[in-house]
């Protein structure tokens, strides 16, 4: 751009502003560093060799471990997948005939593929915003690469190795589609395996690649973090498309637009072209899904070695912090790293006037940090959604089928209200910010949960009054209903205190196993773990048989059990603090 053109243009955003000048100045550290050594300083082949050689030990220790790793993930996949699928081919080969759910699959398809294929693609996206295809250990980034080497050939595996990570789960999924279509649509295996295999390894190889694209550019990274919630609700529009598809509303001229909409859509082109349902383009679609495939992984193998090495030292940071956060089960710092080396959710600028009561300060910043992270309350309206999809289906569904339906329902309707009490969460990640409060800190979590409860009301409410237009019935009003309930058990979680990792180590059945992990996971989840099963039961009656009562007695006593349990946890959390 000329300078004219660069004066006249708007003053730029603090966010570009400083990704413009960080750019600039990895740019100038770029050209510094390759100006301070020329070829004949090169030592690239020849460190590389010492280094192989030193590491060797520690390398063959490595593939001792992951060969072991690999071999048991091995044995759980023909142990849970392999055997019951041999078993049901089997019985097929028996007479029994699994040939009644194939329309069902077949009509998911179009929008479910589709739904899954760009939820892969924005995944990967996500991830090239906080650590990306490329990213070595610190030892490399912070001596290795600071040396006179060149980046590529140190950086090449890493990129190799994402990408074959990143298959795998690819390949899993397209077993599993051909089993699935062999079954129900009497799809010959070899077919079925090779089309979904188009879409199992292309779409995780182009997110891939798109991942190191978003870690290299920072325009891609700002693109990225734009799109990202229309790309969310496209996602779940679409799922929601495939299960009233399978409900028997399909929407023919809207799937074909989005097959051919682009990679996401290729993907379940292909999926189709061996069965029944194929859509004319197939073999067409493959075609665009293999060569842009190859042609990006190409490029991105050129382009892996002109990643700014400030940025690769800052990435191998933030993923040792997150495993670091990891091994120690501390997922709250994980998820906290994470949103931070994304740029977290965006916060907007807003102001409400200012309480004429002290009793109403605490609502009044409640409700304000929920406004100016739209992108929550975003989360739980979209979260909203699913639950009373599920809802609808367990409403039509019968016995053990319609109370785990239920389960998913309710599932759903707490992580919408866990997205509203972050400013209980903050609260108690540091109990000295409640210096400022007159309330025992007990009482002061109790008034956290009043906002979020009044908002999930109004969500499950407005949820309701659309499901009973479209004619659900009263049972559409058990919405309202599990809110306190499950709020109260966003509440018991949010005021756990520190990690119990001692849990992990508890073996009250030597005999039988380590219980310790799943002690751990009842500890951490505690509040849905004890919500979401004693609310389903009756719930479940009353979707079937429209009685609410009582099913909200229920919710009502479940509510004021798991509240009395959070004001005990939060008790104890100023105690532990000060221990």
């Amino acid at each position: 751009m000329s300078t004219p053109e660069r004066l006249d243009a708007p003053a730029e955003a603090p966010a570009e502003a400083a990704e413009a000048a960080e750019a600039a100045e990895t740019g100038e550290a770029a050209a510094e560093a390759a100006a301070e050594w020329t070829a004949d300083d090169d030592w690239t082949d020849e460190a590389l060799t010492l280094l192989r050689e030193l590491r060797a030990p520690h390398r063959r220790n490595r593939v001792k471990q992951v060969a072991f790793g690999f071999y048991c993930a091995l044995l759980l996949l023909v142990i849970w997948g392999g055997v019951p699928s041999f078993g049901l081919f089997l019985q097929a080969s028996m007479g029994a005939d699994y040939t009644a759910h194939g329309p069902d699959l077949l009509a998911a398809m179009p929008a479910g593929i589709t739904a899954a294929g760009l939820a892969v693609l924005l995944l990967a996206v996500r991830d090239g915003l906080w650590r990306g295809p490329v990213v070595p250990p610190r030892a490399t980034t912070d001596w290795l690469l600071a040396h006179p080497v060149r980046p590529r050939p140190v950086l090449r595996p890493w990129f190799w190795l994402s990408c074959a990570l990143a298959v795998l789960p690819g390949l899993l999924v397209a077993v599993g589609g051909m089993v699935a279509l062999g079954l129900t649509v009497r799809t010959g295996l070899p077919a079925a395996l090779g089309w979904c295999l188009v879409g199992g390894l292309c779409l995780p190889l182009l997110g891939v690649c798109a991942a190191l694209l978003v870690q290299h550019s920072p325009r891609a990274a700002r693109w990225a973090r734009t799109l990202t919630p229309y790309a969310t609700v496209l996602v779940l529009a679409l799922a929601v498309q495939s299960a009233l598809a399978v409900a028997g509303h399909p929407v023919p001229w809207l799937e074909r637009i989005e097959l051919w909409s682009g990679p996401w859509g290729w993907a379940a082109l292909a999926a189709l072209a061996p069965t029944p349902a194929a859509v004319p383009g197939g073999p067409v679609a493959a075609l665009l899904l293999l060569v842009p495939t190859a042609a990006a992984l190409v490029r991105a193998d050129r382009a892996v070695g002109t990643v700014p090495l400030p940025l690769l030292r800052e990435r191998a940071r933030t993923a040792a912090g997150v495993l670091a956060a990891l091994r120690t089960v501390e997922l709250r710092a994980a998820r906290l790293a994470v949103a931070g080396a994304t740029g977290g959710d965006r916060q907007l600028r807003l102001r409400l006037p200012a309480p004429r009561r002290a009793w109403q300060i605490l609502y009044w910043r409640d409700t304000l940090a929920l406004l100016r992270a739209p992108a929550r309350l975003g989360r739980a309206v979209l979260l909203t959604v699913p639950a009373l999809l599920c809802a609808v289906l367990a409403h039509g569904s019968k016995g053990v089928l319609s109370w785990g339906i239920t389960v998913v329902a309710l599932l759903f309707g707490y992580l919408a209200v866990a997205q509203l009490l972050e400013p209980a969460r903050v609260e108690t990640d540091d109990i000295r910010r409640s210096s400022w409060s007159p309330y025992p800190f007990a009482a002061l979590m109790q008034r956290h949960a009043v906002v979020p409860t009044l908002l999930g009301l109004l969500l499950a409410s407005a949820g309701a009054v659309v499901a009973t237009a479209l004619g659900g019935g009263a049972a559409s009003w058990l919405a309202p209903c599990a809110v306190p309930a499950l709020v109260a058990a966003g509440l018991v979680n949010a005021c756990r205190g520190a990690a119990r990792r001692d849990l992990l180590y508890r073996t009250p059945q030597p005999s039988g196993g380590s219980t310790g992990p799943l002690m751990f996971a009842l500890w951490y989840a505690a509040g849905p773990a004890v919500a979401v099963p004693v609310l389903a039961v009756p719930f479940s009656v009353a979707l079937r048989t429209g009685d609410l009562v009582p099913a909200l007695a229920v919710a009502v006593t479940v509510a004021a059990a798991l509240f009395q349990w959070a004001s005990a946890r939060a008790a104890k959390l100023p105690a532990q603090a000060r221990g």
